[in-house]
């Protein structure tokens, strides 16, 4: 019983919470900025600046990752066809 109560849980979760909103361009973009910020802080900046570009490296590497960003779900963008 708990197992359908999960499987049903997570068929909802997926259909309207993570559903993907980016198309491939975008998705790729992201990652690209992801890891130049990421690198950018691990070789070159530091104090808050490396923790602003920890943060925005991360956002941006897990919204390429996923397919999923919250802000254009707020909004109501999606750029996949």
């Amino acid at each position: 019983m708990f197992e359908l109560f999960k499987l049903e849980y997570y068929l909802i979760r997926r259909k309207y919470m993570m559903q993907q909103n980016e198309s491939e361009l975008d998705k790729k973009s992201r990652l690209v900025v992801g890891v130049v910020f990421l690198l950018l802080a691990i070789f070159v900046l530091g104090g808050s600046w490396q923790i602003v570009a920890i943060v925005v490296g991360a956002i941006a590497l897990f919204t390429g990752l996923t397919g999923f960003c919250l802000l254009y779900k707020l909004f109501g963008i999606n750029t996949k066809k």
